[in-house]
């Protein structure tokens, strides 16, 4: 890595992970579409790269990789004006393959106090600088939860940590809308497409009252909560884990 590029000093960079198995990898346009509106927010320069290509490698990982996982990451090696500022602009490329995330079937929930900001110009964006979420992710298992739930600054539910949440009250189906300043999952926008589902901006008092819970992601598939805020959730063989392909 190129020392003082934009990528060691400050993580700008895009990312995704994709789910593989029986050496398929699931999702790719929609990942493709979000790395490319990523990179656009961010002003990275993708246009050394076709999409053909980048196919191309990742079908070609996934088929060596059977089952795993797939990230796909763009670097910006430019140098950064605030240091040297020499050296032509540069955007790399990093796949990195692993086994499948090995996160707990049935996890307890608790609210984080790590909250997320949507109007910040890095809501919704999956970057390089993931440090937020982690440490979100740390404070909750510190406090011996598997995961805990995000707040925006004004109180409405976005997320998990590094997931994205969905809530089952009454049979209804709900989700946190984008304007909570949640990540555009491409597990969430699958069941979006297939499932009836309501976009909300709902108060915590949503998941208190809600019958059942579930995260989403890539890396975890789909898993119903065992528990939020230590209070037993209902366990029911709901569409939306027998929905995903993987």
């Amino acid at each position: 890595m190129i020392p003082g590029s934009k990528i060691l000093l400050y993580g700008k960079g895009v990312f995704t992970t994709i789910a593989v198995h029986d050496a398929k990898p699931f999702f790719w346009d929609k990942h493709w579409k979000r790395l490319t509106e990523n990179a656009a927010t961010l002003g990275i320069d993708l246009s050394r790269y076709t999409e053909t290509e980048i196919s191309d490698a990742v079908h070609g990982a996934a088929a060596e990789l059977k089952t795993g996982r797939i990230r796909v990451s763009f670097f910006d090696e430019s140098p950064a004006e605030l240091w040297s500022g020499e050296g032509e602009p540069e955007v790399s490329l990093s796949l990195l393959t692993g086994r499948s995330r090995q996160g707990p079937a049935n996890p307890g929930l608790t609210i984080s106090p790590h909250r997320v900001n949507s109007t910040s110009p890095l809501a919704g964006t999956k970057s390089c600088n993931y440090l937020e979420p982690l440490m979100a992710l740390q404070e909750a298992n510190a406090r011996r939860f598997e995961e805990g739930i995000r707040l925006n600054e004004r109180g409405e539910v976005a997320s998990a940590c590094v997931a994205n949440v969905f809530w089952v009250k009454d049979e209804n189906l709900f989700t946190p809308s984008l304007r909570t300043g949640c990540l555009a999952g491409t597990t969430r926008e699958y069941i979006l497409e297939n499932l009836a589902c309501e976009e909300v901006e709902a108060g915590i008092e949503a998941l208190h009252e809600a019958d059942e819970i579930f995260l989403t992601s890539a890396g975890l598939g789909s898993v119903q909560a065992a528990e939020f805020e230590g209070r037993p959730l209902k366990r029911a063989d709901h569409p939306l884990i027998r929905l995903l392909p993987f």
